[in-house]
């Protein structure tokens, strides 16, 4: 059996505390059971993205017409777009894998792993140990049990991302982020898209108002179909048939020839049996730890999707950065900073948000005020045609402090950066980006007019 200073199951985030620690001189192994990288890298947040900028780029052409532009004529190479994002990412992956090539440390294990004992994990046909252990494993897609779904072809955000031929008619199970994104990614390029959500609302986890608003500008795009539950899936003809009820019993049929489940992710936990090393997990599965990613067992910390705080990749290197710090130096260990922890969203419209949202001040009991101010009443808005687009802030009455800031419209993902610096390394007040000189015309007045709106 080998012994290692630190072993870390997952090769994203968990990445970066193998290299620093093997940099502070322990001797590190990495398990990695499918491609270098993570989820990010392979099947998440940087393909996805690549892929939507030629959903965004279609758009654009598809609207010129409005600022006097006529295009006429454009075609879609469906699979040029999917071989230039495979093009790019699977090299980084392999870049990632052949690195290990010529190290000793880390040493890398690309197999499943679990484990068979305290602090031993079983790699292949070896078995491994560490005074430490970093648990960064990541999540998968969720996939709800509807009668006929199971078997039918279906796919999930894995699948979509390296489809080499275009749906003609794709329905999405599913109204969060990863259903909306690819939703545009799909509906822009031309294919028509059926949303099945069984909450009211598309969006549900952000502002009230951000759901609504989002939900009323997809729902002029697509066929949008709110609070419906799958009952059930069959094939027909190579079609798909999808069969949804809503809560008064209405009962509708879509055909297509493409399914999409997008109802969520779940840890990757599951796999790795840890209660075999005294390692809990919560009803979700999430890896239970605490404020310093330490878990139950003493020396076995965990990181990113496997815990489940937040399910982003910035916050997972945040986290990585903590776990680091922890796992080496164990009598300085400190707790995680996540104040002011953003995200976004970047289907179309965009959206991007940070703190608490409306309803939660309303269920908590808190005093706030709030301002909201739309895009298309500010110059580069209006240049822009923004007309669904606002800023909204909620912010404390008597100390003023930034409580949550929601954006929708274009370059929501950049303009929320105009908020996190004052709200994580400013005093934290709504003050503190009115006294700030914005340039005029540029977008960012739309964040600095919501700003002055809160009396």
């Amino acid at each position: 059996m080998q012994k290692f200073d630190l072993i870390v199951i997952g090769s994203g985030s968990g990445l970066d505390v193998a290299n620093a620690a093997v940099q502070s001189g322990l001797n590190v192994a990495v398990v990695e059971r499918s491609k270098m990288g993570g989820t990010c890298l392979n099947r998440g947040c940087i393909p996805s993205k690549l892929l939507i900028h030629s959903a965004d780029i279609v758009e654009t052409i598809k609207n010129a017409e409005i600022f006097g532009i006529k295009i006429e004529g454009y075609s879609i190479n469906f699979e040029k777009i999917v071989e230039r994002v495979n093009g790019i990412i699977d090299p980084d992956s392999e870049n990632i894998k052949n690195a290990f090539k010529y190290v000793t440390n880390p040493k890398l294990f690309q197999v499943e792993c679990k484990f068979v004992g305290q602090k031993m994990i079983q790699v292949g046909e070896e078995t491994i140990t560490a005074d430490k252990i970093l648990i960064a494993c990541g999540s998968r897609p969720s996939i709800p049990k509807i009668k006929g779904l199971e078997g039918s072809g279906f796919i999930t955000s894995d699948e979509a991302l390296r489809l080499k031929k275009q749906p003609r008619i794709l329905t999405i199970l599913g109204g969060g982020y990863i259903a909306t994104e690819l939703a545009h990614f799909f509906g822009a390029l031309g294919t028509k898209v059926n949303i099945v959500q069984r909450r009211n609302v598309l969006l549900p986890n952000e502002d009230e108002e951000i759901s609504q608003k989002f939900t009323t500008v997809f729902a002029k795009k697509y066929d949008v179909y709110t609070g419906y539950q799958t009952s059930e899936v069959f094939k027909k003809d190579g079609n798909f048939h999808i069969i949804a009820k809503n809560q008064e019993g209405k009962s509708i049929e879509l055909v297509s020839d493409e399914l999409l489940v997008a109802v969520g992710r779940i840890p990757n936990t599951d796999t790795l049996d840890l209660e075999k090393t005294g390692v809990k997990v919560n009803e979700k599965g999430y890896v239970v730890a605490d404020e310093y990613l330490e878990t139950t067992t003493k020396g076995i910390f965990a990181l990113g999707d496997a815990v489940g705080k937040y399910q982003f990749k910035h916050s997972a290197n945040h986290e990585a950065q903590y776990a680091y710090t922890n796992i080496v130096r164990p009598e300085h260990k400190i707790p995680v900073d996540y104040t002011a922890m953003p995200h976004a969203i970047f289907s179309s419209p965009q959206v991007a948000a940070v703190g608490l949202t409306e309803q939660e001040l309303k269920k908590n009991g808190l005093d706030y005020q709030k301002s909201v101010y739309p895009y298309i009443d500010t110059a580069m808005g209006e240049a822009l045609e923004d007309k669904d687009g606002f800023v909204k802030f909620l912010v404390e009455k008597e100390t003023r402090k930034i409580l949550g800031c929601h954006i929708l419209g274009t370059e929501a993902s950049i303009l929320i950066h105009e908020v996190l610096v004052p709200m994580r390394s400013g005093d934290g007040t709504i003050d503190s980006i009115t006294q700030t000189i914005t340039i005029h015309p540029a977008l960012s007045e739309v964040v600095a007019r919501a700003a002055e709106a809160v009396q």
